[in-house]
């Protein structure tokens, strides 16, 4: 295997990483500050995807498709927190579960309802359309290169928004203490609502980013939920940082194993087509075992907070 081809796919194991991270953050968040399971974040990510491929297509706009896809899936958030997400709180994490669930119900459905059963498409704009030449002779597509970019931007943004800001002061407080910062006067239903519109917005931008690459449709959140998920665990509860390492490490693994791994196959048998079924198989647990090491080693995660 040439030394080009395995840095083009340490580059899609990044890009992979970085989108995963835009939807780890905001859960992240969300489950870090306010202990709330959210399984309809990924309805979240699907409601950006949409709202930016109705854009597009009626303004021809990539940025203001981008901005749309943040502001919907934002707005969305805010909506559920406040109707739905508020009354979860002090409930069981089964009751959470299974509320945050038939919110993926009806967010399919409605978006079914309004575009219809079969997939958007999503252009990628000419300015980031076609290859770029990297050092060593490597073609990669700029866009793929872009959303590497903006997915670090992202996570630099948020790193100082946690860190060096009052609003980050607070959230980090509330996912310490919740009843003393609200008995310090902080409004802790207003900032509850900031960090799900937050990480809610997130997760549309992630969708509207990876939609110019893959197709806009119905469902299309919940696998990356599940991944999600894995990453949070890995990185741990609660930390920005753990997100953006345990994403990298989990785009980086899922891309790299489906590669390596069935040409490792190949070097113990003369079958190979058996070699790459073996090889894909173990491919597609290689997050999993990656999660179990991780946590066998560090049951809070990279970066989680020692109990």
């Amino acid at each position: 295997m040439s030394p080009i081809l395995i840095a083009e796919q340490v580059l899609n194991g990044l890009q992979f990483g970085v989108m995963l991270f835009l939807m780890a953050a905001g859960l992240t968040l969300i489950f870090g500050v306010m202990g709330l399971i959210n399984l309809a974040h990924g309805s979240l990510y699907m409601i950006g995807a949409f709202a930016a491929a109705a854009v597009a297509g009626a303004t021809g706009s990539f940025l203001l498709a981008l901005g749309a896809a943040l502001v919907a899936a934002a707005l969305a958030g805010a909506i559920v927190e406040l109707v739905v997400i508020r009354r979860l709180y002090d409930k069981d994490h089964l009751d959470q579960v299974l509320a945050t669930f038939a919110l993926i119900l009806i967010f399919s459905e409605g978006t079914r309802w309004l575009f219809g059963s079969f997939p958007l498409y999503l252009d990628i704009p000419d300015w980031l359309s076609g290859p770029v030449t990297l050092p060593g002779g490597i073609q990669y597509p700029l866009y793929r290169l872009a959303l590497i970019c903006v997915g670090l931007l992202v996570a630099l943004g948020l790193w100082l928004l946690i860190t060096r800001t009052r609003v980050g002061i607070r959230i980090r407080a509330g996912e310490n203490d919740r009843e003393m910062i609200a008995a310090l006067g902080v409004d802790i239903g207003k900032l509850y609502t900031l960090v799900f519109a937050l990480g809610a917005g997130l997760a549309g931008l992630a969708g509207a980013l990876v939609g110019a690459i893959q197709s806009v449709q119905v469902g299309m959140g919940e696998p990356v939920l599940i991944l999600a998920f894995v990453v949070i665990v890995i990185g741990g509860i609660g930390s920005i940082k753990g997100a953006l390492v345990g994403a990298l490490l989990v785009g980086l693994t899922d891309t790299l194993g489906g590669i390596f791994l069935p040409e490792l196959f190949k070097l113990f048998t003369d079958d190979a087509a058996g070699a790459t079924a073996t090889g894909s198989a173990f491919a597609s647990m290689a997050i999993y075992i990656l999660m179990a090491a991780v946590l066998v080693w560090r049951p809070t995660g990279l970066y989680g907070a020692k109990a």
